[in-house]
């Protein structure tokens, strides 16, 4: 049975729970979801320190010099009245220091220094920014390189978190060509090279892509790959060639979805086979994205542990127009609250969503205005 497109895309992230929660190294936790919330484990800063390079001082100027503490060094005795330490930022200042006198605010001649403060001025107490067991980030956060940088600074060797989905790409089609300029008759594969981005984006742990010919044997044994999800490309349809709706239904699989009312992108599915779940995309490439958008997405979103990714809205310029039964997904540039065709959106042409920022949804009976947007991948900044 066709679903609409957003009850198609909400399914798989109802129908799925998450994986389990492993113990991993804070280095290899990029892209999983926190399972606990992350916590400081000691406090920031863990001493006092200095937040200029100059003199840490107590009491009334001058002081004399007795010492001099670099970054990553202890001091080695408390500061007394009248006395100063040469300092570096981010040096431990001795016990009793009141302050620090900046190099730039400061006149020395020999080992007696001067010069105007104000207590506790340049002086980064411990703790003043972090107390020590301070949640940072809360559970269900997925883990960025600034999450990552936090968690060391934080004192994590380890982190809790639901294990990574993992993916096993399978390109289908005998007319595809992996290199070079192809010869009459067959094409260059594009849905191969563009997966891996797609998959390492949404969080998932790409196993491999597999390569496999337009026949039911080659398929039944690329489905045996031991992963979460298994990712088909080019055999979802109903055309001779078309070999993954009969391969499933001979090997018992649950299927989820049997095709998407929208465009591009229509004959995609979505089944559960054993213990891990199969998507079938068609074989063009920007139909392939929209399925990929509409079912793997939020499959892996589901299988991590997060929620599904929320649609903004803009005003949708340009000329637009809605489909009588079938959603449409447009490539569109979005600037501010305004987001602008690029054209060049025809299904085995992924030009348009190259340089597009989202795909504007556009459901049947369109009033013309806003439309929902579904992020994609971000684009680079030129152009």
């Amino acid at each position: 049975m066709t679903l609409d497109w957003s009850a198609a895309r909400h399914l798989p992230h109802s129908a799925v729970a998450p994986l389990p929660v492993v113990t991993v190294p804070t280095h290899d936790a990029l892209g999983a979801t926190l399972a606990a919330p992350l916590t400081a484990r000691l406090a920031h800063p863990p001493h006092d320190t200095a937040a200029m390079d100059g003199y840490a001082v107590t009491g009334e100027a001058p002081w004399q010099i007795v010492d001099r503490v670099l970054a990553g060094e202890v001091p080695r005795a408390p500061l007394r009245q009248g006395h100063a330490v040469e300092i570096a930022t981010g040096a431990m200042v001795p016990e009793g220091t009141e302050s620090v006198l900046p190099y730039e605010q400061a006149t020395r001649s020999g080992d007696v220094v001067k010069g105007a403060v104000t207590s506790g001025r340049h002086v980064r107490r411990a703790g003043s920014e972090v107390p020590d067991g301070t949640e940072l980030v809360p559970a269900g956060a997925r883990i960025t390189p600034t999450v990552l940088a936090l968690a060391a600074s934080a004192g994590h060797d380890a982190l809790a978190v639901h294990r990574r989905p993992r993916v096993a790409a399978i390109v289908t089609g005998d007319e595809l060509v992996h290199e070079g300029v192809p010869q009459p008759g067959r094409i260059r594969d594009a849905i191969g090279p563009m997966l891996p981005g797609l998959l390492t984006w949404m969080g998932a742990e790409l196993t491999g892509v597999e390569h496999v010919p337009d026949t039911g044997d080659a398929l039944r044994r690329a489905l045996e790959v031991d992963a979460d999800v298994v990712v088909t490309t080019g055999a979802s349809s109903v055309g001779v060639g078309d070999q993954l709706p009969r391969v499933l239904t001979e090997l018992s699989a649950e299927l989820l979805v049997n095709g998407v009312a929208c465009r591009p992108g229509h004959p995609q599915l979505l089944a559960r086979l054993g213990g891990r779940y199969v998507a079938g995309l068609p074989g063009n490439p920007l139909a392939a994205l929209v399925a990929t958008m509409t079912l793997v997405e939020p499959l892996v979103s589901a299988l991590a542990a997060r929620p599904l990714t929320p649609l903004t809205e803009a005003v949708l310029a340009g000329e637009v127009t809605s489909h009588e039964r079938m959603t449409r997904l447009v490539p569109v540039r979005v600037e501010a609250d305004q987001a602008s065709p690029v054209g060049r959106d025809r299904p085995g042409m992924i030009w348009g969503a190259a340089v597009a920022d989202a795909l504007a949804v556009v459901p049947p009976g369109w009033d013309g205005a806003t439309a929902h947007l579904l992020p994609l991948p971000p684009r680079g900044t030129s152009g």
